[in-house]
């Protein structure tokens, strides 16, 4: 008689607090008969909706071979084993190496998305990452310390976009993040953001600039679990109407002069800012009566 096997499923445990999970990963959670979490980045809280009679393993003191040799004898035994991962797996999971024991092992796995801490972060401010004119572009990375990055992923090379950038667990290297971001040309006064533990109890939001956020975070004693975030997109003035130089910057998606999809335009004038416009004003074309302007 063949014994049935179970599966592994990698769950993304969201940043820390419970009502943020997805509903498919509370499902996974609530019926897996083993629990394999990291206890030093997931809140408690999100194993608790284990079932009766479940397996609950925290992994901060396992290594690679301890942890997959429990999922795989689990599997083997036919029981569905949930790993348990901080926000999003796909982002800093370590998830690769796990998988590849599996693939080796034949076990089916799944992959269940979390809110990254990044997303919930930027909820946590009340920011847009993609303002329109000011940044269109996010790059989620880390500063370089005992794990080297890639050629051309230093933070000068990444910071030299303009775009907005999401550091993760590199609080302690703040005053390097910010040497680096003004070496790539952003200006002192450069909206930054850092988020203690966002989702947790004691989540902890502290607003700066690149002049100041490196002796703030060293007044505040922050040196884990906390995410530091550059960039104007986050400069709580783009919330404010009005104001000169910031409040200006809108997407065309609900405008009235905009056609796409769903919806034509109530307006034969093209959108300021619009490709078809610039091409026409810089080709010099008239907008009254087509002909080159002289």
């Amino acid at each position: 008689m063949t014994t049935a096997k179970g599966k592994v499923y990698f769950v993304g445990g969201g940043p820390g607090d419970p009502d943020l999970l997805t509903i498919k990963a509370k499902r996974i959670i609530e019926s897996a008969d083993v629990i394999i979490y990291a206890d030093s980045l997931v809140h408690p809280s999100i194993v608790e909706f284990a079932k009766d009679g479940a397996e609950v393993h925290g992994s901060k003191e396992m290594t690679l071979p301890e942890m997959m040799r429990l999922a795989v004898d689990s599997v083997a035994q036919g029981k569905t084993v949930a790993r348990v991962q901080s926000g999003d797996p796909a982002i800093y999971g370590a998830m690769i190496e796990q998988m590849r024991v599996l693939e080796s092992e034949g076990i089916e796995y799944e992959v269940i998305p979390g809110v990254s801490s990044a997303f919930a972060a930027a909820a946590v401010l009340k920011a847009e990452l993609t303002v329109p004119e000011i940044s269109q572009t996010v790059i989620l990375t880390r500063a370089e310390g005992r794990v080297a990055m890639p050629p051309k992923e230093q933070l000068k090379d990444l910071a030299a976009h303009g775009c907005t950038v999401v550091i993760f667990m590199s609080i302690t290297r703040t005053t390097r993040i910010v040497r680096e971001f003004r070496a790539a040309g952003f200006s002192k006064d450069t909206p930054v953001a850092v988020v203690y533990r966002v989702g947790w109890p004691d989540q902890k939001v502290i607003r700066g600039t690149l002049a100041d956020i490196a002796t703030k975070v060293r007044e505040a004693k922050i040196t884990l679990q906390a995410l530091v975030m550059v960039g104007r997109a986050l400069d709580p003035a783009l919330r404010q109407p009005d104001q000169p130089g910031v409040g200006s910057a809108t997407s065309h998606l609900y405008s009235a002069e905009y056609t796409h999809l769903y919806r034509k335009s109530q307006s034969r004038t093209k959108p300021a800012g619009s490709r078809l416009t610039k091409a026409k004003e810089e080709s010099g074309e008239s907008k009254t009566t087509g002909a080159k302007a002289s």
